[in-house]
């Protein structure tokens, strides 16, 4: 959670980007339109400084017996999949990225992905890799996969609960919610799961895809 300026009352919730071997960490996001947080942040110079807490809350889990890796990015979507790519891939797992944006330029750069990542991009618009949608994809990926992990909005969500090659595969995903106090405590970003009443930044981001309830994440 990342405190934005005084024009901000509530810090930000961003997903671990990057971490390195002196335990430095990067942040990645969007500038939004009218996002007061987020403009403020990118008119930050190097050695400013920023107030943040974390971590918080939970990440992704690998199972000890998988070894080939499909993670699934939509939008800003790469920015807590890198930190898990880059994990995996020092501890020998196969990691295939399906990177999806709506037109090349959004692409996030391969040549800043982890080395040993196999990126697959697919533009909406058909600039860059793939023309569609990233889980026009699944279909052809899903199924030489042994755990699946996605980051995205919740419509992408919606149409990966449709495919069929991801029924018999354990599939995480990371909720992106708007969240108060990132601690539990104000229950702004709680959700209703097949498990009961859940909030987001304490029992989540991740949860089990096939433990969200309806079309999309119910939020309260």
């Amino acid at each position: 959670m990342v405190r934005c300026g005084n024009d901000c009352v509530l810090p930000r919730p961003f997903s671990i980007h990057q971490v390195n071997d002196n335990g430095d960490i990067a942040l990645f996001f969007a500038v939004w339109e009218n996002g007061k947080g987020t403009k403020w942040l990118s008119q930050l110079k190097a050695g400013d400084k920023i107030d943040l807490f974390g971590p918080l809350g939970n990440g992704y889990t690998i199972h000890p017996a998988s070894h080939k890796l499909l993670l699934v990015d939509g939008g800003v979507g790469i920015a807590p999949l890198y930190f898990l790519a880059q994990k995996a891939l020092k501890q020998g797992y196969s990691v295939t990225l399906l990177h999806g944006a709506s037109t090349a330029t959004n692409l996030y750069p391969d040549h800043l992905l982890p080395a040993g990542l196999e990126p697959i991009p697919v533009t909406e618009d058909g600039t860059a890799g793939k023309r569609g949608m990233v889980t026009d994809l699944l279909p052809d990926f899903a199924p030489r996969a042994d755990q699946v992990f996605a980051c995205g909005p919740a419509a992408m969500y919606d149409e990966m609960r449709k495919q069929r090659t991801l029924k018999s595969k354990p599939v995480q995903v990371s909720l992106e919610v708007r969240m108060g106090c990132g601690l539990g405590a104000c229950y702004g970003c709680s959700i209703r799961t097949r498990s009961g009443l859940k909030q987001v930044c304490k029992d989540g981001p991740v949860f089990a895809l096939d433990d969200l309830l309806g079309d999309k994440p119910d939020f309260i």
